[in-house]
């Protein structure tokens, strides 16, 4: 189905000019003549975007713009402004508009704002109804995020847990593998099944076979009676094998019979047993490069990464931080009987400055500790574990505000040049400058 673009402009050769230029990239374009013609239109529904001038007959487009945000937001309005009214595009901006393109318009420019756009609401689409369908689950729990990463994470659960096609989750220690295992079969049609979750690390290599496919009575010193392993206790329904990367040889070779064969035996017995599992497999491993060891069979790795999903760690995801906090501020403080309000301006910052190695799961732990420890109804930088505390400065450059570009320029290199220890080749490749470049801009005063 075509996108359908709304075009605004009181000049007309402007107005049809970008029309049949976007309806040749294949949009469907409607125009008006001023800002309320324009609303009205709008107001008919079935827009998905758009562009309008700033200087209209009977309603400007920043007043447009506002309403549009408000009747439905998130819908992208893009702004067309001459160069004297650039200030005020920019203020549209600060209201909710995508972007501005200042007069004449650049059409390839246009082109690639408009796909971006959509491509972004569509995402944003998609998360929010992943969202609401999560949330009639009780299955949202921690997974929060409105960034564009957390946007394709959630993107690719909506299009993977339809299928029958085994997942393999990656990503550190701490970002939610296992929630996002939970959201696939919850949104697959399996939901009504069981979900068998095995930790493949914390059970022995010597046990790991009789808990995936059981055992049958006398099969060794300890069997007194018959068990059904996971992969029976999952059949009809999903089977998620959490750090799969830790798994010896001969499992592996196990596992692969049955994601091929659909068939196994318990532990000692002879009954070849038929199941039907969806697989989804979780590591922070890169088993890519444990397959090119010899660490992790290859016939067993292809067979589980028919679909990848990757979980970013936090520090790729800074922009969701507020949202966590929030989260988890309002969950420890009700658990422990508080009225924490928020952090202070100091503990925020060590907050951001800090690199989160263990993701999620850290900052969670993090945010628990802070609201034990406070004193008052503020959570204050004291409050924080003293790991937050004392790395709040590590690979951070505060540059006050009033700062002109030139100086927060020579800031941000100097600063970064003694992060690396004086590395004038590690600083210019961290920059994305070269080296002669570094040196000039060193050198000026």
């Amino acid at each position: 189905m075509k996108s359908r673009l709304l075009i605004l402009d009181d000049e007309k050769n402007i107005r049809e000019g970008l029309a049949t230029a976007l309806e040749m990239e294949g949009y469907e374009v409607v125009t008006a003549g001023d800002g309320g013609e324009g609303w009205r239109r709008f107001e008919k529904g079935d827009i998905d975007l758009v562009i309008t001038d700033l200087r209209m007959p009977s309603m400007g487009g920043e007043e447009l713009q506002r309403k549009i945000s408000e009747e439905t937001p998130g819908l992208p309005v893009i702004i067309l402004t001459g160069h004297g009214t650039v200030e005020n595009a920019v203020a549209a901006m600060r209201n909710g508009a995508y972007d501005f393109l200042t007069k004449p318009v650049n059409l390839d420019h246009l082109s690639m704002l408009v796909k971006r756009a959509l491509a972004n609401r569509e995402l944003s689409l998609k998360h929010k109804n992943l969202e609401a369908e999560l949330a009639k689950n009780n299955q949202l729990k921690t997974m929060i995020g409105k960034s564009a990463e957390v946007h394709q994470v959630f993107d690719m659960i909506s299009r993977a847990a339809p299928s029958k096609a085994s997942i393999l989750i990656t990503g550190e220690s701490g970002v939610g593998k296992e929630l996002v295992a939970d959201a696939i079969h919850e949104l697959s049609p399996r939901k009504g099944k069981p979900l068998i979750k095995v930790h493949c690390a914390a059970i022995p290599d010597t046990l790991i076979e009789s808990e995936l496919f059981g055992h049958e009575k006398g099969a060794f010193t300890g069997a007194v009676s018959l068990r059904r392993g996971r992969f029976e206790l999952a059949n009809e329904g999903t089977l998620f094998l959490d750090e799969i990367g830790e798994v010896d040889q001969n499992i592996q070779i196990k596992l692969l019979r049955v994601l091929q064969e659909r068939k196994f035996e318990r532990v000692g017995g002879e009954e070849t047993i038929e199941t039907d599992v969806r697989i989804i497999a979780a590591t922070n491993r890169d088993l890519k490069t444990e397959t090119e060891k010899g660490a992790f069979r290859e016939d067993l790795y292809f067979r589980l990464n028919v679909i990848n999903i990757r979980v970013p760690p936090l520090r790729e995801r800074k922009d969701d931080l507020p949202l966590f906090l929030s989260a988890f501020l309002e969950e420890f403080s009700r658990e422990n009987g508080k009225q924490i309000e928020g952090f202070d301006e100091k503990a925020r910052s060590a907050m951001y400055g800090y690199d989160w190695p263990g993701n999620v799961r850290e900052l969670r732990n993090c945010v628990e500790s802070a609201v034990v420890m406070a004193k008052g109804n503020t959570i204050t930088e004291a409050d924080l574990p003293p790991t937050i505390r004392t790395r709040s400065d590590e690979g951070w450059i505060r540059i006050p505000l009033g700062t002109t570009i030139d100086q927060s320029e020579q800031i941000i290199i100097r600063d970064t040049l003694s992060f690396f220890k004086g590395n004038k080749s590690k600083t210019a490749e961290v920059l994305g400058i070269g080296r002669k470049t570094l040196h000039r801009k060193l050198e000026d005063p």
